[in-house]
């Protein structure tokens, strides 16, 4: 690979076709942060900014054979994980991780729809907890699905720390628990905690009602990895690079949901 080559991060997710989340942020993020996209598509959606219509999984062959097209030609630096809709694909996604051993894997647990729906089945969720979490470099919950995998409500700041530990007990690397669900006040604060040490990120709560945060936050911090930060560093970092583009989101669709603007944000870094 030449010196001025970029490297390549993966992108294991859902299709988004509004363009606001899933994949379609992932390589927008990965690009903003000059770092090659690569994506394996594990779940379609006919998705726009007020909603999802219909999901369509394909087989898993096609999944398997999109992700080892990927590493067969690819140094694949980080692999971010997203939208995983059931516990066949899963397990699909795990069974090569654990071939392939990329340096870092970036675990956005995605369970809850916005609406409060759970997308995952019982098999799937412990199939995540069981396969998924182990392999994981980092795992970022929000609050709900944190509820979720370790089975008991968070509704402070010493649950949050609790959760965390749980997720790090069930062998995660190290955890980045998002706040936006959590009422303290004017401020979101996020927390990282690897089991050595932890620290604090806030940020203030903007009156905007935004669509693919969860999914730009995950691929942003496998970007940072990508290009040599420290986990906790690309975790600020990438929480920085958030707020940026929410400050400078837009609505392209006709509800008032905003998206990001990646390459607005990139540019004020």
């Amino acid at each position: 690979m030449s010196p001025n080559t970029p490297a390549s991060a993966l992108t294991i997710a859902g299709s988004d076709s509004g363009g606001g989340a899933g994949i379609q942020a992932d390589l927008k993020a990965f690009a903003a942060h000059r770092v090659h996209g690569l994506s394996a598509i594990a779940a379609l959606t006919a998705q726009n900014t007020r909603g999802v219509t219909a999901v369509h999984v394909p087989p898993i062959a096609f999944l398997q054979a999109q992700i080892a097209a990927c590493f067969d030609d690819f140094d694949v630096h980080a692999v971010k994980l997203g939208m995983l809709a059931n516990a066949e694909v899963i397990h699909c996604v795990a069974d090569a991780l654990e071939k392939h051993r990329p340096p870092h894997i970036v675990l956005d647990p995605v369970m809850i729809a916005t609406s409060g729906a759970r997308l995952l089945e019982d098999s799937a969720l412990e199939a995540l907890r069981t396969r998924l979490l182990p392999l994981a470099t980092l795992v970022t919950p929000n609050t709900p699905e944190a509820e979720l995998l370790v089975g008991r409500r968070i509704l402070d700041g010493d649950d949050a720390e609790h959760a965390a530990a749980m997720l790090l007990d069930l062998g995660a690397g190290a955890v980045l628990l998002k706040g936006g669900h959590l009422q303290e006040g004017n401020r979101v604060i996020d927390r990282f905690f690897d089991g050595v040490s932890s620290e604090t990120f806030m940020h203030a709560r903007l009156p905007v009602d935004a669509h693919g945060t969860g999914c730009t936050l995950a691929s942003a911090i496998a970007a940072q990895l990508c290009n040599g930060l420290s986990l906790a560093n690309a975790c600020e970092a990438a929480i920085d690079y958030v707020a940026r583009g929410l400050q400078q989101g837009y609505a392209p669709g006709r509800s008032t949901v905003l998206v990001l603007d990646h390459f607005g944000a990139a540019s004020h870094a």
